[in-house]
């Protein structure tokens, strides 16, 4: 299989920035498949870019490289990182971005990119995207053993967590952490965690619901489970509580934004619940 390197950046479609690392990543492996994830996050959110890579990387052949970049410290002294996680390869600078693939694989193999040997000729200090982050990614795609790349790296930068907590003798306060196209709300709280909650309620997700700006809303299978232009709860696609509506826009809607609360209430019988 030809290897593979996905992109991930800042950079729109207006300017030549996204073509430029593309044609860079070209030049040091012609045979590469380059896919592009997204190129419109919102410019220097380093928080919605490590989203959109945690989100979507397990959907990838192993040893898919990811090109990850949203870079407002670019030319600065942070550092550039090489990372192998869960069979894959990612670069990007030290800002967080790849911190929620970190917190998937604690003590995966991260390396500071050092070795400009590497490197574009002549690199610009305002475009380490081009210059050392796609030849970088190249030469791992074809399989330069990573630490080839520089020393091994400690104590990379995270972002702040964003944890659910316990709030009340049956209810539990998480946040959003993401707002799509759609205007859908991805919450912090997990799967997983949502499992631990399921757990205080014995298991019935009836005794459930989820409040956003004092808007009480029912537990959903999917979307179209309820009417449309109503809004609803259910687990995404990136496996988080997600709060929706049908049709519409959840953001626009209820008035909520990345950050803003989202309550999980149980009610009934149920009593004390678990700590997250």
């Amino acid at each position: 299989m030809r290897p593979i390197v996905a992109l991930l950046t800042d950079f729109g479609g207006q300017d030549h920035y996204a073509g430029a690392v593309r044609g860079a990543v070209l030049a040091a492996c012609p045979e590469a498949t380059l896919v592009d994830i997204a190129h419109d996050l919102p410019a220097h959110d380093v928080t919605a870019a490590a989203f959109e890579l945690a989100a979507c990387y397990r959907t990838f052949p192993p040893g898919t490289v990811f090109l990850a970049v949203v870079d407002p410290g670019v030319g600065s002294r942070r550092r550039a990182l090489a990372l192998e996680a869960g069979g894959y390869r990612f670069v990007g600078p030290d800002n967080g971005i790849l911190g929620e693939v970190l917190a998937d694989y604690p003590g995966a193999p991260l390396h500071e990119i050092t070795n400009a040997g590497l490197f574009r000729h002549g690199v610009s200090v305002t475009f380490h995207a081009r210059d050392v982050f796609a030849p970088v990614a190249a030469y791992l795609a074809k399989g330069l053993p990573l630490a080839d790349v520089g020393p091994p790296a400690a104590d990379p930068v995270r972002l702040p967590e964003s944890l659910p907590r316990l709030v009340g003798a049956r209810e539990w306060e998480a946040e959003v952490v993401h707002v799509d196209r759609f205007g859908n709300l991805i919450t912090s709280l997990t799967s997983a965690e949502l499992a631990v909650v399921l757990e205080a309620v014995a298991g019935d997700t009836n005794a459930l619901v989820v409040v956003v700006a004092e808007v009480v809303m029912p537990w959903a299978r999917t979307y179209c489970d309820v009417t449309e232009g109503e809004a609803c709860a259910l687990i995404g696609s990136s496996g988080r509580l997600e709060v929706a509506v049908n049709q519409g826009s959840a953001a626009r809607v209820l008035g909520a934004a990345r950050g803003t609360p989202v309550r999980l209430r149980a009610f009934g019988i149920y009593g004390q619940g678990p700590v997250l």
